[in-house]
């Protein structure tokens, strides 16, 4: 099945203004369509006609949705989009473009304006913590860092 599976992400009511920043941040990314609320179930949603209701939009052809469903739940870091880097130049972008809590940072976690957990991650941990005996290394290394530096991991 295709487009089997979108996450929808909850906001108060930043969801447009959300989508159009992931997709400046992430190339190849677009907004596909933007709903509003209506009269209709005026009495359970209090939201104004006009105002935004949905956003759809692309992440590299991962779809999303962005609600704007009120302050009833939050973003929080139970849910995480990892974002796998081949260069430190990936890794230093995307963490200046979404860190916005520095205390939030570890192990290339970063949570962004709006709550959003990512976690930042070169493509070769994977190969580097398949090695059994180098494996130790690496997450010592790793777990004293907060945005992961490559090169580092690799002389782990």
């Amino acid at each position: 099945m295709k487009d089997q599976i979108t996450p929808c992400l909850w906001f108060d009511h930043q969801a447009e203004e959300a989508a159009r920043f992931y997709t400046s941040v992430f190339r190849n990314s677009k907004i596909d369509n933007v709903s509003y609320f209506g009269n209709e179930g005026q009495e359970i949603h209090g939201q104004k006609e006009g105002t935004v209701l949905t956003v759809n939009f692309q992440i590299n052809g991962q779809k999303f949705m962005a609600l704007n469903g009120g302050p009833a739940f939050q973003i929080n870091e139970a849910v995480s989009f990892m974002v796998n880097c081949d260069t430190q130049e990936e890794i230093d972008y995307y963490w200046e473009k979404l860190s916005d809590v520095p205390e939030a940072e570890q192990c290339g976690w970063l949570k962004d304006q709006y709550g959003v957990s990512w976690q930042i991650v070169p493509t070769i941990l994977g190969e580097l913590m398949s090695d059994a005996e180098r494996a130790p290394r690496v997450m010592k290394a790793f777990l004293q860092m907060k945005k992961f530096d490559i090169e580092k991991l690799k002389q782990a």
